[in-house]
């Protein structure tokens, strides 16, 4: 029996993830064996969005001809759109004022225009929702999951992870030495505002002495008396992993108790963290200076902080990562084929699952308090701030 001809389209609505095209050419593949045509969305929707931005179309006709040229290390072929929301486009109204529109319909209605029949989108845990709103209003969505930080749920592990640990346990290494060799304590700060994941496994690859990450609030005295433990007249180096999103058990407490005279605050301006410093709008660094600036409080013991931000995107896609961006891309397109619309493709090993979009938002894949790293990194002594 022959599968009908379609169109279907491939669009990245979230940030950078190394390895990008992997999910793409699992697509484009994966659909030229069903006769079926792909073309690729730039910048997330904004090419359907914003089609003059572009001087040679917002759609790109992604042909096997066109992909046997892409390697998954190259840069994204469709670019990223990691601030894109079509239910929420900021212009500026006939009051010379900013405000936010829903421009979903004129979404669908480019979608219809260019016969596009099903769509792959690749979204992080923050973009989830606005794929779930666009199926109910009628279009046929599949979703890639993709997460340096392992954070979506209902998926043991999201595409462009593995990549970032790689390369994050490499730079932890590197810091490790650099504090051997000085004879200090580095405080090195990872992505991670949600979840531990990340610095959790590249801080146990790495030989960190301690990880702090955002499930478990540490207690800055517990963590100076670990250090001082095991000083010895030869040994004052140390190395702690903190991820961007932990607290310590004073500001966790501090920020509890003051939730409530900062609601007038927050209605005024939405954006406002409560906090003043320089950490207010980016808050890069600040994980690792309290640490770090704490830590040598306590210890009397010189340290230094160290952020390793959006550098640890920087790497080679791993062969995991290319492995399991094409398994997504190529379940994707089965999914289209089999008429599921509105699930995410996710990884229950040794399977690929589809699980619908309404069970995976609103909910984060934190560790678990009974986590196989967790349980591997008291085993090994590396401190938690417990």
């Amino acid at each position: 029996m022959t599968t009908p001809a379609r169109r279907i389209a491939v669009s990245n609505i979230g940030g950078y993830i190394p390895g990008l095209n992997a999910v793409l050419l699992g697509v484009v593949r994966a659909a030229f064996q069903l006769g079926w045509e792909v073309v690729g969305i730039r910048d997330g929707f904004d090419g359907l969005l914003f089609p003059d931005r572009y001087p040679h179309g917002g759609v790109v006709t992604l042909s096997p001809e066109v992909t046997d040229r892409l390697s998954a290390s190259d840069a994204p072929l469709l670019g990223t759109a990691g601030r894109t929301d079509p239910f929420r486009v900021r212009r500026i109204n006939k009051d010379n004022q900013v405000e936010e529109v829903d421009r979903s319909g004129d979404l669908l209605e480019a979608i219809r225009a260019q016969n596009i029949s099903a769509i792959v989108s690749v979204a992080g845990m923050e973009r989830l929702s606005q794929l779930l709103k666009l199926h109910r209003k009628g279009a046929q969505i599949v979703c890639v999951p993709a997460s340096v930080e392992n954070d979506v749920s209902a998926t043991q592990l999201s595409f462009g992870f593995n990549t970032t640990l790689t390369c994050a346990v490499d730079m932890i290494e590197r810091a490790r030495q650099a504090a051997q060799s000085s004879q200090k304590i580095g405080v090195v700060e990872i992505l991670g505002r949600h979840t531990g994941w990340l610095a959790l496994q590249a801080g146990i690859a790495a030989g960190a002495d301690a990880v702090l990450i955002p499930e478990i609030p540490y207690d800055i005295h517990k963590l100076a008396d670990f250090f001082q433990g095991r000083q010895t007249r030869d040994n004052h180096c140390g190395l702690v992993v903190v991820a961007e999103g932990s607290e310590s058990i004073t500001s966790r407490n501090a920020a509890t108790a003051t939730t409530a005279s900062h609601a007038l605050k927050a209605s005024l301006a939405p954006l406002a963290t409560g906090s003043e410093s320089v950490h207010v709008i980016e808050r890069s660094g600040q994980a690792a200076k309290a640490v770090a600036n704490e830590l040598q409080r306590l210890t009397g013991e010189e340290t230094y902080p160290i952020v390793l931000g959006q550098l640890i995107k920087s790497g080679t896609p791993t062969a995991v990562d290319r492995q399991l961006g094409l398994g997504y891309g190529a379940a994707a397109v089965r999914a289209v084929n089999e008429e599921h619309s509105g699930v995410m493709v996710a990884f229950e090993p040794p399977q690929l699952k589809y699980v619908p979009l309404p069970e995976t938002i609103n909910r984060i894949r934190a560790v678990p308090p009974d986590s196989l790293f967790l349980q591997t990194a008291r085993s090994l002594g590396i401190s938690l701030g417990e």
